[in-house]
């Protein structure tokens, strides 16, 4: 006996046909509450959402006083209307690049004396290429709080107890579990 395996649109709650399901993956929406999720739909139910994308740009305002930035995104026509009698093509073709290249040259190797002990609570958390040690882990298990504030203040991104990655490198999967972060 041959069993089958059969979808439903998530949209319609319609049979879709295996050669004709699409994989929706909603980043943003108000109903989200733990992070992006999966839903499935029919090829012909998609179109909907290509006839209503928008053009959009995605902006960052920096102040003065040195605050976190604002990211606002808005549509692109009303953004080309910021540029009065000027083409904002043009604008932002002649614009310099909002982050610097980096250098290509490398810099000597440091010495055992110069490298940073990332196990103090001094460093502990601060992004590294090298292996995260159990001194570091244990550091940053013991003083998340201390550290995430010491990150922020330097302008350094923070330990995530929502990000994989972070909950990895640091051990962080009891605490990430005790207090309901990546389920």
């Amino acid at each position: 006996m041959a069993q089958r395996l059969v979808r439903f649109s998530d949209l319609t709650n319609k049979i879709i046909e295996d050669d004709a399901v699409v994989r929706i993956v909603v980043e943003q929406h108000p109903a989200l509450e733990n992070g992006p999720v999966e839903i499935e739909a029919a090829e012909d139910e998609v179109e909907p959402i290509r006839k209503g994308a928008l053009s959009l740009v995605t902006v960052k305002l920096y102040r003065g006083d040195g605050s976190v930035p604002e990211t606002v995104t808005m549509e692109i026509e009303e953004f080309n209307n910021l540029a009065s009698g000027v083409d904002m093509e043009d604008v932002i073709r002649r614009a310099g690049p909002a982050y610097p290249p980096r250098k290509q040259t490398r810099s000597a190797p440091l010495s055992a004396v110069d490298k940073l002990d990332y196990s103090t609570l001094e460093h502990a958390g601060k992004p590294h290429r090298g292996k995260t040690t159990d001194a570091e882990k244990e550091t940053v298990r013991g003083n998340l709080a201390v550290i995430n504030k010491r990150l922020k203040s330097d302008g350094i991104r923070t330990i995530d107890l929502d990000n994989a990655e972070h909950v990895t490198r640091y051990g962080l999967e009891a605490l990430a579990q005790e207090t309901g972060h990546l389920q």
